[in-house]
């Protein structure tokens, strides 16, 4: 994965919005309240987890709302624990990368959402970088 180039995301983000859309079963998404961040993970060296995904000691996550509320029955669908294998959701922005504007997609997995009556709040961890 280039971690420069969601280190650059992050820090363009510190000064300019940028519209993120997750694209999930053949639907588009606005994502807001987008936040980036990288933390550390709970082992101490890269490690495969009970055969079921891989965990490095840092992951970069992807926290934020979306206002769709149709998504919700969708959701189960791609997260580990109803599921044997976590769904690749694919999460797209622009941003302007080594003085050129790049279509960025973000692979990443759902890890947890959470619903209230106006949106839901998606917790996921980010596994790919794509970029053009």
């Amino acid at each position: 994965m280039d971690e420069n180039i969601l280190l650059k995301i992050i820090e363009i983000q510190k000064s300019t919005k940028l519209d993120f859309v997750l694209c999930f079963a053949s639907d588009n998404f606005l994502l807001e309240n987008v936040v980036i961040s990288k933390s550390s993970t709970p082992v101490n060296k890269p490690t495969n987890r009970g055969g079921v995904y891989f965990s490095d000691t840092f992951v970069f996550k992807i926290r934020a709302n979306v206002s769709e509320l149709s998504l919700a029955p969708l959701l189960s669908q791609s997260m580990l624990g109803p599921n044997p294998d976590f769904q690749d959701l694919e999460i797209t922005t622009k941003a302007k990368i080594d003085n050129s504007l790049k279509n960025v997609k973000l692979i990443a997995h759902l890890t947890n959402s959470m619903q209230s009556s106006s949106t839901i709040e998606l917790s996921m961890n980010i596994i790919r970088i794509e970029y053009e």
